[in-house]
């Protein structure tokens, strides 16, 4: 089983690395690029066939150790 974790800012948390961005960007000569907002994406392979316990374990996964649940969001999505 293939699962995915994405993981993002919460909106009212300062984002220096997508403000960088967003300037690179502008740089660059993409204009009209704003609110860039950088995160995180974490690729998982597991094992077994239970999708119930797969996401139980992935979204404690998250809360010990991938998302910092203070500032950050997380998604959890399970093929």
């Amino acid at each position: 089983m293939k699962a995915r974790i994405l993981v993002t800012l919460k909106n009212g948390v300062l984002d220096p690395q997508g403000k960088a961005i967003e300037g690179a960007l502008g740089t660059l000569g993409f204009a009209g690029v704003a609110g860039v907002r950088q995160g995180k994406v974490f690729d998982l392979e597991l094992e077994g066939e239970d999708r119930a316990r797969a996401e139980a374990d992935l979204k404690a996964m998250c809360e010990k150790l991938l998302a910092n649940t203070v500032i950050e969001n997380y998604a959890v999505e399970i093929d």
